[in-house]
């Protein structure tokens, strides 16, 4: 009794609070003008604390409290990776944001980035619950956590939502790139094997009947795919190479 009044307190109140600490922070580090300053450490910042707050919204319908054990300390420490590790430039240069349209294609890069790292953190808790449920000692601790049939129907509803923004992602990206190369088309390929990833695993789902382990190495590549997509080309040119995005 006194655990769920706990839970309940921590949804309510103290989980809004720190997402609005986070979203301060974030504001603070990214913004100058009108233009955007992002570099790794503000990227992973920004999309854990989009991953907490979806998180923190399903969690008012569905018993998703589990997931935050994991999610709500994870972006905690991404909340302090810019403020502890970046040094002078790390930011790289400045994006502009007069043009709408890049507007656009930054919210719905960032949407469905958020959602689909939601979607991977929700198949690495199916796989532990799918565990715990074949062993007799857990029992207790499995009738606290979600159906597995309710996991997965959420796991397919995160990356049906998140396929169709990251679709429109890849769309705005190549209406707005005028030149694709470097960094801007291995980003744009490397999404694009995420979204075929993704697509398979749906059409898998829908004409095979695709769930358990299957769905759940088929979201991970893909979310891997992804990761890279955002994360392996600025890692490569900033560290490696000490270039920035532009």
């Amino acid at each position: 009794m006194r655990a769920a009044q706990t839970d309940a307190l921590s949804q309510r109140l103290v989980v809004p609070a720190a997402l609005l600490v986070h979203a301060a922070a974030l504001a603070q580090q990214t913004f100058t003008g009108h233009a955007l300053s992002i570099g790794l450490g503000e990227a992973a910042s920004l999309l854990s604390w989009l991953s907490a707050l979806m998180l923190w919204v399903f969690c008012l319908r569905e018993p998703l409290q589990a997931l935050g054990v994991v999610m709500y300390p994870f972006t905690a420490l991404c909340a302090l990776w810019p403020a502890l590790m970046n040094g002078p430039g790390d930011r790289g240069n400045p994006i502009p944001l007069d043009d709408w349209r890049l507007g656009v294609h930054i919210v719905l890069s960032l949407l469905s980035a958020g959602l689909l790292t939601l979607a991977a953190l929700h198949a690495l808790a199916i796989a532990i619950l799918d565990r715990i449920l074949h062993r007799p000692e857990n029992i207790a601790l499995a009738r606290r956590l979600p159906p597995l049939q309710t996991m997965e129907r959420l796991l397919f509803q995160f990356i049906f939502v998140g396929f169709f923004l990251l679709s429109l992602t890849l769309i705005s990206g190549v209406l707005i790139i005028p030149d694709l190369h470097g960094e801007h088309l291995a980003q744009i390929v490397l999404t694009a094997g995420a979204w075929l990833i993704f697509g398979l695993l749906l059409y898998g789902r829908r004409r095979y009947g695709w769930r358990g382990r299957t769905a759940i190495r088929w979201t991970l590549s893909g979310y891997a795919t992804l990761v890279a997509a955002y994360f392996g080309s600025k890692l490569v040119l900033e560290h490696m190479f000490n270039l920035h995005w532009n």
